[in-house]
């Protein structure tokens, strides 16, 4: 079996080169004779048609290969080498673009911005490994995301948090993704691009703030497993929505449980849900008013939450470049302080103040109502956090949590029943 994966890693790794090796022969730099030299760019060279194609085939055939070795084989032999595969070409050769995690910013734009067209590979980027994880759970987290597999490899000595923690530190993603539709939805930056702590590390180009940022997440990956994709990855809670209601999803044993408690300490995520013996059942009243209770404080939250950030919303529309630039022109003193680049870029491009305060209060105005829906999103995150807490659920079995389970295949090798 060993020697099965070496030789299909290395057919793997042979690909990725002919690859790499096809697109410099099909676009090669151009030469100048005025000694020109070609700049180094911070972002990836667009790809053409051809190669977009393969991106997306060689994302459906990670995908349809690691849910294989997950549900058919069980190997996670067979995760790690499609993991070290996903690192190297999508991480390190596609530079961590076109990624699912940012494709999420790209679609949101193209929703509310009807002159962007969206790009087939962002688009299919963002599709497929939903329906994949629809069906199989979240075998896209397993080891075909580079941002996951390059986390796993520095995974050395895990240890478990507490559930509280776990469940405070949960919501920041929530947060995160909401900031970054609010982002895209007015065009203002993709932020989730823009502060991913490993592309820069992918791309050799990382500034020494976000190369401290990835590095600091990849000594933290040592202890914890996955930091960001559990506490900031903001595609991962919509992948953990589809995994609960995906139609198969990994269990940690092929047939009935023994209740041998093997596989209990396993998961380094804390995603095996333990046995949870039976409770006297809820009476009708008390559980009627537990319902009407919970239905008045999530609409409060929403409502409360998004008031609070309404009243920051023109904090939040100062990272758009536009309205920084009319709050700078309404504050310049032409007697006192010297022109920066940008307004010296704003004077030659032929508007008018008038012209760039009317976008800038558009954009306000997007960003207040904007504001007021982010803050009643978070609201109802928290809210039904809080539902979640008061719910009972009876177990019988050693589970993964189908949300929270990234099917990494650690806790098989756990179960007897598999030997």
């Amino acid at each position: 079996m060993k020697k099965i994966f070496s030789i299909f890693s290395l057919i793997l790794l042979s690909i990725v080169d002919f690859v790499a090796f096809a697109q410099t022969q099909r676009f090669p730099r151009p030469e100048f004779e005025s000694g020109y030299t070609q700049p180094v760019t911070s972002m990836p060279e667009p790809r053409a048609g051809i190669f977009a194609l393969v991106d997306v085939l060689l994302l459906i055939a990670a995908l349809s290969l690691i849910t294989w070795f997950i549900h058919k084989k069980r190997s996670r032999t067979g995760v790690v080498v499609t993991s070290l595969f996903s690192l190297v070409y999508f991480g390190f050769l596609r530079e961590g673009c076109v990624c699912s995690v940012g494709s999420v910013q790209n679609v949101v734009l193209a929703l509310f911005n009807p002159g962007y067209h969206i790009p087939l590979s962002a688009l299919a980027f963002f599709v497929i490994p939903l329906v994949y994880t629809l069906f199989f759970g979240r075998t896209f987290c397993a080891g075909v995301c580079p941002l996951g597999a390059v986390q796993d490899v520095f995974l050395l000595r895990p240890v478990s948090l507490k559930k509280w923690l776990q469940k405070v530190l949960g919501l920041i993603p929530w947060i995160y993704l909401g900031l970054a539709i609010l982002y895209a939805a007015t065009g203002t930056d993709f932020i989730i691009c823009r502060y991913d702590p490993f592309v820069g590390i992918f791309r050799f180009n990382a500034t020494f703030f976000m190369f401290a940022i990835g590095a600091a997440f990849l000594l933290i990956s040592v202890f914890i497993a996955r930091p960001y994709c559990r506490f900031l990855c903001p595609y991962g809670v919509i992948l953990n929505l589809v995994s609960r209601v995906s139609k198969k999803h990994l269990t940690i044993t092929p047939a009935s449980c023994i209740q041998c408690k093997l596989c209990e300490n396993s998961c380094p995520l804390d995603a095996i849900n333990k046995p949870v013996e039976v409770k006297q059942m809820e009476d009708k009243r008390s559980a009627t008013r537990r319902f009407i209770l919970l239905g008045m404080i999530i609409p409060a939250l929403m409502i409360i939450g998004g008031w609070v950030v309404s009243n920051f919303h023109e904090n939040l529309a100062m990272v758009n470049s536009k309205v920084r630039l009319a709050n700078e022109l309404l504050h310049f003193d032409s007697n006192t302080m010297e022109e920066s680049l940008e307004i010296e870029g704003f004077r030659t491009s032929g508007k008018t103040n008038e012209e760039l305060y009317l976008e800038s209060a558009t954009i306000l105005k997007q960003f207040y109502y904007g504001s007021w829906m982010l803050g009643a999103f978070v609201g109802l995150v928290f809210g039904l956090s809080l539902a979640g807490l008061t719910r009972y659920k009876y177990r019988e079995d050693y589970e993964p949590d189908k949300g929270e389970c990234v099917s990494c295949a650690r806790c098989l090798k756990y179960c007897p029943v598999e030997k």
